[in-house]
């Protein structure tokens, strides 16, 4: 399996947002790698995190956001949802649920509920330490104008804190499972 293989496939049409995933999927994947190298002790499966994290956002395309080149009829927030069944149709099941459960930092039943996101009734949170390790590199980038540009943690949790504070405790607890910042 080669990820940068599927982007292209799926993305043969739309070479802009493509360029874009590789650039976003590549500096999550050497931020990820960077955390995991601070990490030892959790044993990292880092080829498979440097392929997930190239695959992580492959469900864009059928989402309506404009300010990325994507025109599809669907909420932004279903792009996990959208990656896993790509995925999962090529076979990929381990890289499907990283794409299903790293949206914000993971989403339970209960804030489905809430907040009435159009999401599936379960919990999609991350579980493995690969799958945590993603979801949490992804929210140091984004897609917009600068994809290349590291957020501050501050910047972070101010922008997790418009959807609760689970998603602010979920990126705290992260923090201190991989020991970010360094030494802390």
């Amino acid at each position: 399996m080669k990820a940068i293989n599927i982007l292209n496939t799926v993305y043969a049409d739309l070479p802009q947002v493509l360029d874009l995933l590789l650039i976003h999927g590549r500096v999550v994947g050497n931020k990820a790698i960077d955390i995991a190298d601070r990490c030892p002790e959790l044993s990292i499966d880092r080829d498979f995190v440097l392929e997930a994290a190239l695959l992580h956002d492959i469900g864009i395309r059928e989402c309506h956001a404009p300010t990325i080149g994507c025109f599809g009829t669907l909420p932004y927030v279903q792009h996990g949802v959208v990656g896993r069944r790509l995925l999962e149709e090529r076979g990929l099941f381990r890289h499907a649920l990283v794409c299903e459960r790293h949206v914000a930092m993971g989403i339970d039943r209960e804030e489905i509920h809430e907040r009435q996101i159009p999401l599936p009734d379960r919990d999609m949170l991350p579980i493995t330490i690969e799958e945590k390790l993603i979801c949490f590199a992804d929210k140091f980038f984004s897609k917009d104008k600068h994809p290349e540009q590291e957020k501050s943690t501050e910047s972070i949790l101010q922008g997790l804190s418009r959807y609760g504070e689970k998603q602010t405790l979920r990126f705290l607890e992260c923090c201190k499972l991989f020991r970010y910042p360094e030494g802390a």
